[in-house]
């Protein structure tokens, strides 16, 4: 896990805050730690609820790299994938998945079991970096949007 990733990814997020997203932000970097695409939630700015900051990302990717999978990536994120994004992000190949906030909608110990099996399919899916900037962010947003 390289922090700087994450740290942009939290940049990316402060900005999609104040544009009154939900605040996530997302990088893609491939094997020589090069960032490839990055993006921040813009689901209301596009009027699309499938625009969250991994999909968008992985779209800019494969369209800048023509091409459909991305194996040897890894994505950076501020909050735990959705069921959506995750299944993207596995179905194009990325096997490193680095979040920072956790999502409440999944209990510890199914995360657990999940991260095993991830371990188990060689794949990474860590989370907990810079967990409480990135909550406390998600948390600000609800509040300001109430």
């Amino acid at each position: 896990m390289n922090e700087h990733f994450m740290k942009i990814a939290l940049n990316l997020a402060k900005k999609s805050f104040k544009n009154n997203e939900i605040p996530v932000g997302c990088v893609l970097v491939d094997e020589s730690n090069k960032i490839i695409s990055s993006s921040s939630n813009s689901m209301i700015k596009n009027h699309d609820p499938t625009s969250h900051a991994e999909i968008v990302a992985i779209r800019k990717a494969c369209k800048k790299l023509k091409t459909t999978k991305l194996l040897n990536f890894s994505i950076y994120t501020t909050l735990e994938p959705c069921k959506m994004c995750e299944s993207v992000i596995i179905n194009v190949g990325i096997k490193k998945i680095y979040f920072g906030a956790y999502s409440d909608a999944i209990k510890i110990h199914e995360r657990k079991l999940r991260n095993y099996f991830y371990h188990y399919k060689n794949y990474e899916f860590l989370g907990g970096f810079y967990e409480k900037e990135c909550s406390e962010l998600i948390i600000n947003a609800l509040e300001k949007n109430r």
